[in-house]
């Protein structure tokens, strides 16, 4: 709002700016947190810009003609830089004609030099060079300045100097964050409109920043970044900002940016600052930073190696923590304990070599920001790049080439610029940018989780997705009409994060969701939950549902409040935007954590509603008050009859329904349980699965939490995925509650994900049995409980393919690399046969007691064997070796006063 109010008092009064000449502005090119635009030209040019720096205001004009051309704007420039009512006005020498024009105000001014005891002072771009520091002293005191002038002609007549730098009014002006840049602006007469102009053509400037990448990498042609250091991605987003070293998909790990006055480099690894083979870029780099002063570079005393290195290069280095009079400064991203000094240390001309990644952060962090919430990004979101969560392969990467970069490289804003005008003015993309949609995608939803509302380059940005979102409309997705070219790939992923962001999300829906049913819903639902919890986190159904878009108000007992309690809508928690093809949008659920007793929530894509419970929680019974929600068709065993069922409760209008037995909860469309006549019966059928589960487990028959099945139209990977919850097809949700189908038929890509559950790392040995003992549930489950044989359960175990995998076995060799999946499963069903379950289940009851298991596959596969040959009391030595398991000498020892198993199924093939 502060910005909103500030352009409102500033542009009061002028509806329209004649700029058609023979005045030509030059283009402001604005950065940071504070600086925003007064007056933008059609191709989306700044003209005029305001901002703020420490205590003080500024106001910047795009030529010193505007002074007097623009009477009423100068006026209420004046008027919104004064500190104070009464406070003094002076006017540099060469601006004197605004001294004139303001006769006719309340304004008293006096023309003169820059002085103690101003206020204000007015001076034009070209005469601030003497006086820079102490406009600078000004303006952060609290000082007013307004600063008129263009840089396009001083960069003609200085071919070979940088204007970010080197013009006079950057000196001063820069450090709020507006910048005199080389380009004239196009002229005409422009309306000012009532809110701050924006524009899509003024989201990417036009600076290639070719000298800087000369002069970082000359001498390097490759940064080496092998080994176990292993770096964050950084998103480059600043206008100033620019990627220099990438891997080969283009995601960068070191970036560099304008700031002001000074320069920022930032690497995502903290080792990186000292390693040497990347020493005559770093040399480079601090070279850069210190801008020619040949300075001190003062290095954060735990970076021993950085010191080593860094001191090569010349310049005095100490190690020192952040303080004053220092040419740069070395840290890690780490703290933010300085980030305001430090930005103000950059701003007013010095450089920041910074290294750390998030990646750690963002695992110990579960559920939190790292673009908002990682120290680091304090510091850096306001120079133009972000830290991320995501790691990036450690490698050997070629250094870019200065101009190739300049053209090609991929950059945030030059192809969310590009797309933009593609989408809403038809403009061609090039066939590297029809490449790059996809991970702008994932970069626009990353960059609008900053929720930056209070910065106006931000607001741009999300000003500028909103129209596209308007304009272009987003995807219907679903299994019938996938989503498969790119660009709607793009619309789709943003889509949903613009209106996340949006401060008038309502307005967005009908571009997003055209067709939103009208469901009934129900006044203040009260939902009562068991609160408490075991080892891990655990969804409380409430049998609710909210549409698409949908608000409502959650009443929550006090005694969960701020206790790591949340609010989940939406049971398909899968994140499919790496998929090729999109059935749905990529995220489709939300979380909202739980921080006072009344919480509003919603959620785009609507869906079911759940408190997610904390481990180890123990508050009892909770009673919830939902103030407007849609009923779901919910069974839950003990409570929910036949008669109340079949009656009306699985007719309940929410397209999604949940049925809840003793040991697991299926989450499947409402059309499928419609059909379910006898809901008992299927509790009967997964009450003995699951009890059939934990018994070949050798764990109780009531489990800690209960599993849960949710169906999907569309699912991360695989056929069916295990996890909490176990995610499957749509397609596969009417076998779940069908009884006499699963007895015809099976169940088993269920169990199969329900035997990834019980599996422990004690007894894996993976990649050799990651898909082949989850099988012995399946099994299990079909003997006991379905009444179904092996042979008949899956056509890979029939009698013929067994015998053929272990001709292959044999004939490849017997080599352990080919033990895998159905040929791993053939050694443990030989056991079966001979000794049959109940020494698997002692084997895993026994695990649950082990300590100090071996973390190799060799000494757990020999742990394994000595416990099933003392299990069944024979020596397994000579089966397990038949199979190629890596037994050692010392076992076959051990287990020698056991009577051998000599006539084992693969005996004859020894």
């Amino acid at each position: 709002m502060a910005h909103k109010d500030a352009y409102s008092a500033l542009m009061k009064g002028v509806e329209e700016l004649d700029c058609r000449g023979p005045a030509v502005p030059g283009d402001l090119v604005l950065i940071g947190d504070h600086a925003f635009p007064l007056a933008m030209n059609p191709r989306g040019q700044v003209l005029m810009a305001a901002s703020r720096y420490g205590q003080g205001r500024i106001v910047v004009l795009g030529h010193e003609g505007f002074l007097t051309t623009f009477p009423t704007v100068v006026e209420n420039a004046l008027t919104w830089l004064k500190p104070s009512s009464d406070a003094q006005v002076g006017i540099h020498s060469a601006c004197g004609a605004v001294a004139h024009n303001l006769c006719y105000t309340n304004i008293r001014a006096e023309v003169g030099g820059f002085h103690s005891g101003l206020g204000v002072y007015v001076t034009d771009a070209y005469s601030v060079g003497p006086t820079a520091k102490e406009l600078v002293a000004f303006l952060k005191e609290g000082g007013g300045l307004l600063v008129a002038g263009q840089a396009w002609s001083w960069a003609m007549d200085h071919p070979k100097e940088n204007t970010l730098l080197g013009f006079p009014g950057n000196k001063v002006c820069s450090v709020a964050g507006i910048y005199f840049s080389e380009h004239p602006g196009e002229l005409g007469v422009f309306p000012v409109p009532r809110q701050i102009p924006s524009s899509w053509l003024a989201v990417s400037i036009d600076k290639d920043f070719k000298d800087d990448l000369e002069f970082l990498l000359q001498g390097v042609s490759e940064f080496d970044i092998q080994g176990g250091a292993v770096p964050s991605e950084v998103l480059v987003h600043g206008p100033l900002a620019f990627p220099i070293a990438t891997t080969n998909d283009g995601r960068a790990f070191i970036a560099g940016s304008y700031y002001g006055q000074g320069r920022v480099i930032v690497t995502t690894h903290e080792g990186y600052l000292g390693r040497q083979a990347l020493a005559p870029f770093l040399i480079n780099a601090v070279r850069w930073l210190d801008e020619g002063r040949n300075g001190r570079v003062g290095i954060l005393p735990q970076l021993n190696g950085a010191r080593a290195l860094l001191s090569q290069s010349g310049l005095t280095c100490e190690k020192t923590g952040f303080k004053q009079g220092l040419s740069v400064y070395v840290c890690t991203s780490y703290s933010d304990a300085h980030a305001a000094d430090i930005q103000e240390f950059v701003a007013e001309g010095g450089g920041l070599l910074i290294g750390g990644h998030a990646w750690y952060w963002a695992q110990t962090h579960s559920g939190r920001n790292a673009m908002t919430e990682y120290p680091g990004n304090h510091i850096l979101n306001k120079m133009g790049f972000s830290i991320l969560g995501a790691t990036l392969n450690a490698g050997l990467y070629q250094a870019p080439q200065p101009t190739k970069a300049c053209s090609e490289a991929y950059h945030f804003r030059r192809m969310l610029q590009n797309f933009t005008g593609h989408v809403t003015h038809g403009q061609k993309l090039t066939e590297h940018e029809q490449a790059c949609l996809k991970r702008l995608g994932g970069d626009c939803a990353t960059y609008l989780r900053m929720g930056a509302h209070d910065c106006p380059s931000y607001n741009s940005i999300l000003t500028m997705l909103t129209n596209m979102v308007k304009k272009a409309g987003v995807p219907q997705v679903c299994a019938s009409c996938p989503v498969k070219d790119s660009k709607d790939h793009l619309l789709l992923h943003v889509g949903t994060e613009v209106y996340k962001a949006s401060p008038n999300p309502d307005d967005l829906l009908p571009y997003i969701i055209k067709d939103r049913p009208n469901l009934p819903t129900v006044p203040n639902a009260r939902v009562r939950i068991n609160g408490n919890t075991a080892g891990s986190e655990e969804w409380k159904s409430t049998g609710l549902y909210l549409s698409p878009g949908m608000k409502t108000h959650m009443a929550i007992p006090s005694q969960i409040v701020g206790k790591g309690w949340k609010v989940q809508i939406g049971c398909q928690t899968d994140y499919v935007g790496n998929a090729a093809q999109l059935k749905r949008a990529p995220v489709v659920h939300e979380r909202f954590p739980i921080e006072s007793e009344m919480i509003q929530v919603s959620n785009l894509w609507g869906g079911l509603v759940y408190l997610v419970a904390p481990p180890n929680c123990q508050v009892g019974e909770l009673e919830v008050v939902v103030e407007r929600a849609i009923r779901a068709p919910y069974y839950k065993s003990g409570e929910t009859s036949v008669a109340d069922w079949v009656g009306g409760v699985r007719d309940a209008p929410a397209p999604w329904a949940e049925m809840e037995f003793e040991n697991i909860i299926m989450t499947v469309p409402s059309e499928v349980v419609r059909k379910v006549k006898q809901p008992d019966e299927v509790a009967k059928l997964w009450d003995s699965i699951m009890r059939s589960v934990a018994e070949l487990a050798a764990i109780p028959t009531k489990f800690p939490h209960k599993e849960r099945f949710v169906a999907d139209v569309q699912i991360s990977h695989g056929f069916m995925h295990a996890g909490y919850p176990v995610m499957m097809h749509s397609s596969s949700a009417p076998n779940l509650v069908d009884p006499k189908l699963a007895h015809k038929s099976g169940l088993w890509g269920a169990i199969h994900e329900l035997g990834h559950n019980q599996q422990r790392g004690a007894w894996e040995f993976p990649p050799h049995t990651t898909e082949c003992t989850c099988n012995l549930w399946s099994i299990y489950v079909h003997e006991t409980v379905l009444g179904m044989g092996r042979a008949q359960a899956h056509q890979a175990i029939s009698p013929c393919s067994r015998k053929k995998r272990i001709e292959q076995f044999l004939q490849g060799g017997r080599t352990l690399g080919s033990w895998n999946v159905w040929t791993a499963l053939e050694t443990y069903m030989q056991l079966q046969e001979k000794f049959g379950w109940e020494p698997f289940k002692k084997v895993f009851a026994a695990y649950h007691h082990m300590k100090n298991v071996p973390n190799d596959n060799k000494g757990k596969m020999n742990l394994y064997a000595e416990t099933f040959s003392r299990t069944v009391n024979r020596n397994l030595v000579p089966f397990f070796k038949s199979w190629s398991w890596p037994i050692e000498p010392e076992l076959e020892k051990k287990l020698a006063d056991l009577p051998e198993w000599s006539d084992h199924p693969m005996a004859k093939f020894s």
